[in-house]
């Protein structure tokens, strides 16, 4: 174990042997820090649990309070996977609601100035962009990329291997396996090149790629898309993730014009 002089640990923290901890660390209470991680200098870690050979670079800020008025200090924390990388001055709080966790998976990326608010879940391989924000309580899924300065409402799902690109805000779900833009949001095609890369067969992908044509197509509402999209792709595993993640959102996703977002926004507005 390498530890600095200067570094603060608490007398809670259980700590693997051979960590590297830098210059000004804290590490404060309730804090398990798994073998081959390295510390950088002036991290700040506290209620948090971080797996193998995660690395935090320095200024990082991981399990400080919430940043949610009905927090009432109860017992919280933060879960961070294997194999990931946490930047300069990235963020992660801790969870609100007693015994909850924010949760990262593993092989995650999270850029410099980043923050993953309270209650979020990352998938496993989810890369987040500088300053990419996300709000609390919202789930990302598998493989998506967060483009840099990117902004997600809390609350909200963005799907597997979707990739975002930078400066766009988001206040409704974002569907697995595309490339989405803009504010507000939305789908423009299939991400060919993210999917190619984790490994998914050309059939897949040429029926993922139909299947969100039919989504933006305003010849239909969400409901034909989607009955059209079942009686053609039936029995392709990625195709009815995609269906069933349109079908299970609370807040509806965008997937076609400002019209039809605004005018999602109107009618949830009362179930806010």
């Amino acid at each position: 174990m390498t530890i600095h002089k200067t570094a603060i640990i608490d007398e809670t923290a259980k700590i693997a042997p051979d960590v590297e901890i830098g210059a000004y660390t804290v590490i404060g209470p309730c804090v398990e820090i798994a073998q081959g991680c390295r510390i950088g200098e002036n991290a700040n870690i506290q209620y948090a649990k971080i797996g193998k050979n995660t690395r935090i670079s320095p200024f990082a800020s991981i399990g400080g309070e919430p940043q949610d008025l009905g927090y009432k200090q109860e017992h919280t924390g933060v879960i961070i996977g294997e194999n990931c990388w946490i930047r300069e001055f990235a963020t992660i709080n801790r969870a609100s609601g007693e015994g909850s966790n924010t949760i990262i998976g593993n092989n995650c990326m999270l850029m410099a100035y980043t923050h993953v608010a309270h209650n979020c879940v990352l998938g496993d391989n989810v890369i987040m962009a500088n300053a990419a924000t996300i709000g609390g309580h919202c789930h990302v899924g598998f493989g998506a990329f967060l483009g840099g300065m990117s902004v997600f409402h809390q609350n909200l799902r963005i799907g597997e291997m979707a990739i975002i690109s930078g400066a766009s805000a988001a206040r409704l779900d974002i569907i697995p396996y595309c490339k989405a833009e803009g504010i507000p949001c939305l789908p423009v095609g299939m991400n060919a090149i993210g999917l190619r890369r984790k490994g998914v067969d050309k059939a897949s992908r040429d029926a993922i790629h139909k299947a969100i044509r039919i989504l933006r197509n305003e010849a239909y509402n969400t409901t034909q898309a989607l009955e059209l999209i079942e009686s053609e792709f039936k029995g392709d595993k990625y195709v009815d993730n995609l269906v069933e993640f349109v079908r299970s959102s609370k807040r509806g996703c965008t997937l076609r014009d400002k019209a039809a977002y605004h005018g999602k926004l109107e009618e949830s507005e009362d179930n806010e």
